[in-house]
């Protein structure tokens, strides 16, 4: 028997009159942290911390906390597929219940599309790179594991979806694939193609497992909306007509107006009935390509070597919400240590499993609030929703941009003498630009595949405004790195960094002495990743001078002598007229 997964399919979070960060990178949610600074030492750290028996015992825990009454009897026939894409979950899936309600087999399917492992349209970098593919390795793992313990399977096939699903919809007769919607060019595309080859599919129409009587005989795609907090049905306007400015966006709505249309029942599937769901690609001798993945795109392992290491799968992203809101009580101090740099507990550290689609916004909110019924409710709380809205707005902007968002112009159509100097861009890759923040930064994200919100503005104005390179490449260097990577919170914090995008300053510059200053001030953080470092006076570590690499270009703003003279690294400076224009 199912029971009633939680009822979420539209939902409207309160806005808030509090202050917005304009380039925040979807759910990084960073940190200034004194109480919380980790020592800097050469461990791995996993995230979340707990045993793989904890995280376990949490998600089944989670599971039976938002199972609720029962569908009644199921009326569904013959076989629906699930087309899971970036929603590797059980819990808060719409496309699986309705496949579960709609029919009485459901056969899913994940396509290892190999275009992700191609290059960037630009820059030819990798699309995909090889953390984020063990990352997205171990999302599949945990979700087969949790699906095979309700009676179905995961069926992994390599090739492109337009050609997989099809094939597979003939082979089952299925008569609807059910999947959740994107909103970015390449991905439209692949669902239309999807959509094109199943229309020139003809299925029988006789009644039976498989042939379901319906009138139009072809399999149809039906997509569902699922990843954002806000439900697109719920916009008091279209995308087209979003507001450029994200704080009109999130002033529309008035908290009664989304506490009056918030349904407190999530949308979870948790129980299934029937076995020969399990079964049933095993049977046509259609074989699984789950122990391939490794040699079929998804490049060899590569394990984390130092600094933190995040796990993979819908289990881990359930006992992190657990580990940081419930386990260590660190949800009512978010606002406060959420501009951090070092360690895992001074933000949520929730948007890898974000962006894989292994956690649901709507969760988060759902346990934000029943923080809020227990524990307290305070301006941290609010903010972990308000990051979560961030990511919604870049969300419903990439509909009504398109690809505007990946043009060098951006939406504001800017026209920018960008310098695309191959040398330059690999120093600041490769952690090697003689300014220390920037390094350690760019190290972290080399290394685990992740970087603090804050290290992210910072590295970016360095790139564009310092560096005067073309942001693409940086946003296309981030696609290939990041494990929390989706394109519409990337390149919309790229075109807001790089002074392209809807932002109304223009010029939003990040002094990195001031940075510096400001969010390690003790120099914990680039001791960490530059140990060559540890060894100088705390005060020197920013500004070592000789002892480190010599500066790859002079600051725009606020410079330190390559001396390291402490007493005029914060100081401004008026540049040249050339200097000061955008560039």
């Amino acid at each position: 028997m199912i029971k009633q997964p939680f009822l979420l399919t539209k939902f409207t979070p309160f806005s808030s009159k509090s202050k917005h960060t304009l380039f925040t990178f979807h759910c990084n949610f960073s940190i200034k942290m004194a109480s919380l600074t980790a020592r800097a030492t050469p461990t791995v750290q996993n995230v979340p911390g707990l045993t793989p028996e904890e995280m376990e015992r949490v998600c089944e825990q989670t599971f039976q906390r938002y199972e609720s009454g029962g569908l009644g009897k199921r009326k569904g026939k013959g076989v629906a597929i699930v087309w899971f894409r970036n929603d590797l979950r059980v819990l808060d899936n719409e496309a699986l219940l309705r496949a579960w309600v709609s029919s009485e087999a459901i056969l899913p399917v994940y396509c290892v599309d190999p275009r992700l492992f191609g290059t960037t349209h630009y820059f030819g970098l990798p699309k995909t790179g090889a953390l984020r593919a063990q990352f997205i390795i171990e999302c599949l793992n945990d979700l087969k594991r949790n699906l095979v313990k309700r009676g179905l399977d995961l069926l992994i096939q390599h090739g492109k979806p337009e050609e997989i699903i099809p094939f597979l919809a003939k082979a089952y007769k299925a008569h609807t694939v059910y999947a959740h919607k994107e909103t970015c060019s390449e991905e439209v595309k692949v669902e239309k193609l999807v959509t094109r080859n199943l229309q020139k599919l003809v299925a029988p129409s006789s009644g039976g497992l498989g042939n379901e009587p319906r009138s139009i005989n072809t399999t149809k795609l039906e997509l569902v909306w699922g990843g954002t907090m806000y439900h697109i049905d719920d916009l008091p306007f279209d995308c087209e007509s979003l507001p450029d400015v994200y704080t009109q966006f999130r002033k529309v709505f008035a908290p009664q107006y989304i506490f009056d249309r918030w349904n407190t029942n999530p949308k979870f599937v948790i129980a299934l009935d029937s076995q020969h769901h399990l079964v049933l690609h095993q049977r046509l001798g259609i074989g699984d390509m789950s122990h391939k993945l490794l040699s079929s795109g998804f490049s060899r392992k590569r394990q984390v070597s130092k600094g933190m290491n995040f796990v993979g799968g819908e289990s881990a992203a359930l006992g992190r919400v657990h580990d940081y809101f419930w386990k260590k009580d660190l949800l009512k101090v978010y606002k406060e240590t959420r501009n951090g740099m070092l360690g895992p507990d001074y933000s949520t550290k929730f948007s890898p499993w974000l962006a894989s689609g292994s956690l649901s916004p709507r969760f988060i909110y759902e346990e934000v609030k029943r923080y809020e019924k227990e524990r307290l409710s305070n301006d941290s709380t609010y903010w972990v929703l308000f990051e979560l809205i961030w990511r919604d707005y870049f969300r419903f902007l990439s509909i009504k941009l398109g690809n505007l968002l990946f043009q060098a112009g951006g939406p504001q159509k800017v026209n920018i003498n960008w310098s695309q100097d191959q040398t330059m861009f690999d120093a600041w890759r490769r952690g090697q630009t003689g300014y220390p923040l920037i390094d350690a930064n760019m190290k972290e994200l080399a290394t685990t595949g992740f970087m603090s919100n804050r290290g992210r503005q910072i590295v970016c104005s360095f790139l564009v405004r310092d560096m005067g390179i073309d942001w693409r490449m940086g946003a296309e260097w981030f696609e290939t790195c990041l494990l929390d990577y989706d394109p519409c919170s990337n390149y919309g914090n790229w075109t807001y960094g790089a002074g392209v995008g809807n932002d109304p300053r223009e010029d939003r510059y990040f002094s990195i002495p001031k940075q510096a200053q400001n969010y390690d001030p003790e120099g914990e953080f680039v001791a960490y990743w530059l140990p060559e470092l540890r060894a100088l006076p705390r005060e020197k570590r920013h500004s070592p001078g000789m002892m480190y690499l010599n500066p790859i270009v002079a600051l725009k703003h606020g410079y330190t002598k390559k001396t390291g003279d402490s007493k005029t690294a914060f100081s401004s400076r008026r540049g040249r007229p050339e200097d000061n224009r955008r560039k």
